[in-house]
């Protein structure tokens, strides 16, 4: 694992509509781009333990969206996936990329699948007139790519409801932890230094302070959802579910309805594991991503 002053000190900042954007770059430059997306409510730290897993094969990308990490985190946003996605794109073009893989995981599946929606317009001639950017194959660890299996928390419940705002400010590094420990799996909790990096990242740049309107993805998963269920469903390019089955919030639930839905799923269920695949399993994760990208199977 990476320490968090180690992965700050090899960040740098972008700036994205005047907010300040954490980004960081890394790995085999000569390798294909390969672009992290995080999940709520935490930051492109998640990807720490995974990072020196990719970083000899992939050219490695990632940013602390907008409202997450190192980020800026306005009070005045609406925080929409598609500003997330934008951000990501323009961000890739300021870095001279122009076509890229992606993993992604729980929050950060959905601006991936706004990504993959963009793909497929543009591989249709349906797109704007813009600098184009392709997207060579999709990984995604658990998150809610079907709003009818997502399964929320009390707490994400509650921060939706109209005292999201009080729930926001009552929360602590204590209820923190006592949420990852329900989502884990039994036998790979996070550490004591996973949950006060967890913390740190999120209350920075007084973070709770705009949860309870980061938290409005979970409407806009059932507003968009054809568009975003249809990208997976629609897309030319390859696509790999892998995922922590015992994950009460898109754990076996979820990778079923993708097995019912998506026409020749690629799912790797990793027994066991629960929310955070890439931090309860790094090498298992990157082992079967990479088999992935190499168009080769794990039994």
């Amino acid at each position: 694992m990476i320490d968090l002053d180690a992965w700050r000190q090899a960040g740098t900042t972008f700036t994205f509509e005047g907010m300040p954007i954490f980004t960081r770059t890394g790995g085999n430059p000569n390798g294909p781009a390969l672009v992290l997306i995080h999940g709520f409510p935490t930051s492109s730290w998640d990807w720490s333990k995974i990072w020196p897993e990719l970083e000899s094969r992939f050219a490695l990308y990632a940013v602390d969206m907008i409202g997450f990490g190192d980020s800026a985190k306005p009070r005045n946003f609406s925080y929409l996936i598609h500003d997330q996605a934008t951000l990501i794109e323009t961000w890739l073009r300021d870095q001279q990329v122009s076509e890229y893989h992606i993993l992604a995981h729980d929050y950060g599946d959905t601006v991936a699948q706004e990504l993959i929606a963009r793909d497929l317009e543009r591989r249709e001639g349906n797109a704007p007139n813009d600098t184009p950017l392709k997207v060579l194959s999709a990984c995604l660890l658990n998150g809610g790519l079907f709003p009818e299996t997502h399964q929320p928390l009390l707490l994400q419940k509650l921060l939706l409801s109209p005292v999201g705002f009080l729930v926001a400010r009552l929360s602590s590094k204590r209820k923190l932890a006592g949420s990852l420990a329900s989502i884990f799996g039994p036998g790979t909790p996070p550490s004591a230094e996973e949950v006060d990096v967890f913390w740190e990242l999120i209350t920075r740049n007084d973070g709770v302070g705009i949860m309870h309107k980061l938290i409005h993805y979970m409407p806009q998963r059932r507003q968009f959802r054809e568009r975003w269920v249809g990208a997976l469903l629609d897309t030319k390019v390859p696509v790999k579910l892998i995922n922590g089955p015992v994950d009460p919030i898109s754990g076996e639930h979820m990778a079923e309805r993708y097995r019912q839905l998506i026409a020749d799923p690629d799912v790797t269920v990793l027994p066991g594991i629960g929310h955070y695949p890439q931090v309860e399993a790094p090498e298992l994760v990157a082992r079967h991503f990479v088999a992935f990208h190499n168009g080769l199977s794990i039994e």
